[in-house]
């Protein structure tokens, strides 16, 4: 095909227009990425000024505790307790050098709960339990004009909708994890002795041994900026809901699918520092 021949022309041309139109939305996707960005931060200003009542906040940062940490309880307890079960009897059953002490297998659980799976994979759970009605609950005032109504009272509906939940995730989020950690080590403890998978000794032996207690400073600090990731992503996308049942509906999708992302974002970065010299 020729330079100067018509279908080369047709096709550099609609090349140039695939291009373009590539471009154009990549861009628009940048900007909106950017507009979501900046909105959160002004949202979180707003929210973070000082309060009018004291007295109300507290009243409402213990209920916020109640709501998202007392009724977590429940499914926290279940996971912890039947993941590091599972752990403990995968662990015992692959190792199966004999070069490597059964000890290993409580070892292997301590830390995998600790490090890992407590922290980080109880928040993505809590992510869709706690930030989905945290979103559909704020949306669901948002579209009823119950927001408007405080705006025109002169409440700054803000920090009296969002500041309790942000500073109750992040004061409570630490605690679940803790149980988490304890109900996951004790149930790999049931587990891996009811199973034969190994013995008392051995994994109370494991689960001592070589402890490093500036790792629970790592996994407390992470499950803290995780709950604030999670109550704050939540009630921005609850706040901005516009329309009716249908967008709350997709808000608190939208919370809990932008809020897991992160969380393991988060998860990356602070692993980073702590881990990398």
């Amino acid at each position: 095909m020729s330079v100067n021949s018509p279908n080369f022309s047709i096709n550099f041309v609609f090349l140039g227009f695939f291009t373009k139109r590539k471009l154009i939305t990549f861009a628009n996707i940048i900007m909106g990425f950017l507009f979501h960005i900046g909105r959160y931060f002004l949202l979180m200003k707003r929210a973070f000024s000082k309060p009018e009542k004291l007295k109300v906040y507290v009243k409402q940062f213990f209920f916020e505790v109640d709501n998202i940490g007392v009724s977590s309880l429940g499914i926290i307890t279940i996971i912890s307790f039947f993941m590091g079960g599972v752990i403990t009897i995968q662990a015992a059953f692959s190792l199966t050098s004999p070069l490597i002490p059964l000890y290993a297998v409580g070892f292997t659980t301590r830390e995998s709960m600790i490090l890992e799976f407590s922290p980080t994979i109880i928040s993505l759970i809590l992510a869709g339990k706690v930030g989905g009605n945290i979103a559909s609950e704020i949306g669901s005032m948002r579209i009823s004009e119950q927001i408007d109504a405080l705006e025109i009272m002169g409440v700054n509906s803000a920090s009296f909708l969002i500041l309790p939940k942000v500073l109750a995730g992040i004061f409570i989020n630490p605690f679940l994890i803790a149980i988490s950690m304890f109900l996951g080590i004790f149930g790999g403890y049931v587990m891996g002795v009811a199973t034969g998978a190994c013995t008392s000794y051995e994994y109370i032996f494991g689960i001592q041994a070589f402890f490093v207690p500036w790792k629970l400073t790592y996994a407390f600090l992470k499950t803290a900026v995780f709950g604030g990731i999670i109550t704050s992503v939540a009630a921005y996308h609850g706040y901005y809901t516009q329309g009716g049942a249908l967008e709350v509906g997709k808000s608190s999708t939208k919370a809990v699918v932008y809020s897991s992302i992160l969380i393991l974002v988060a998860n990356f970065l602070i692993t980073q520092i702590f881990f990398v010299e």
